[in-house]
């Protein structure tokens, strides 16, 4: 059954207030974000953790996954950052375990961008540390980049793990000039089952552009979770109710 989720990084609440609102606006699950400075709170901080647990089994809202968009700001290509990145993201994995989320992400945007093939070997050296990790307590690792499909298969085979993933975001490749349903089909079975459905303008509703993203959409039949990753942080919830409405439209 399609599932339809948030992420708490792009509404005006996060954490348990995320999961509560996630549950009032009729949603199935919710992506939560580590957090960190300039950030949320630390998902993984004992009382944070607590309430984000209860929140969810108040609701039944489902947890969908842990992203450390914090290795944005650290960066996962900088060699002396190398100790900070192990130490987020085995926190990013705790979390997960401790809320029931089978997916962690790695976002490689800004300082963690992957510009050429140092990059791009430094890059596949920790995720193949990392879905070491993640394999060994149950869960499933995946990557989000803007890649050129030969440059995405090239990272999938540097990494060589059947706990590897890449996530699909309907918004960032089309801003970076590429097409999402090249990027679908160089994933290949390494696509996440959860994708982001995003504007490449992400304050302006879905609809604008309903062509690409439906586009995406339609190539994927095995997905599980669509998760709308627009910007909603402003509180306008109206505007939010009309990407979700579009969204359920889209699906049926």
């Amino acid at each position: 059954m399609t599932r339809i989720g948030l992420v708490d990084w792009r509404l005006p609440v996060t954490g348990p207030d995320a999961v509560s609102l996630a549950a009032r606006l009729g949603v199935d699950g919710i992506q939560l974000d580590l957090g960190g400075p300039c950030r949320a709170p630390a998902l993984d901080a004992p009382e944070r953790l607590r309430s984000v647990r209860k929140a969810f089994s108040r609701t039944g809202i489902a947890p969908l996954a842990v992203s450390v968009n914090t290795l944005n700001d650290i960066g996962i290509t900088v060699a002396d950052a190398a100790a900070e990145v192990r130490q987020v993201i085995t926190r990013a994995l705790h979390a997960a375990v401790e809320l029931g989320a089978g997916l962690v992400f790695l976002p490689s945007f800004r300082r963690s961008a992957i510009t050429g093939p140092r990059q791009l070997a430094r890059t596949a050296e920790v995720l193949r540390w990392a879905c070491a990790e993640a394999e060994r307590r149950g869960l499933l690792l995946a990557s989000e980049n803007v890649l050129q499909p030969s440059e995405l298969r090239l990272l999938i085979e540097q990494v060589g793990s059947s706990a590897f993933r890449i996530v699909l975001d309907t918004g960032n490749p089309a801003k970076a000039g590429l097409d999402p349903v090249e990027v679908i089909r160089a994933a290949g079975d390494t696509l996440a089952d959860q994708v982001h459905l995003k504007n490449p303008d992400d304050r302006l509703p879905l609809s604008v552009n309903a062509p690409a993203v439906l586009g995406a959409i339609r190539e994927l039949e095995h997905t599980d979770v669509f998760v709308l990753e627009n910007d909603h942080r402003d509180g306008d919830l109206r505007r939010l109710g009309a990407d979700l409405e579009w969204v359920r439209l889209a699906l049926n």
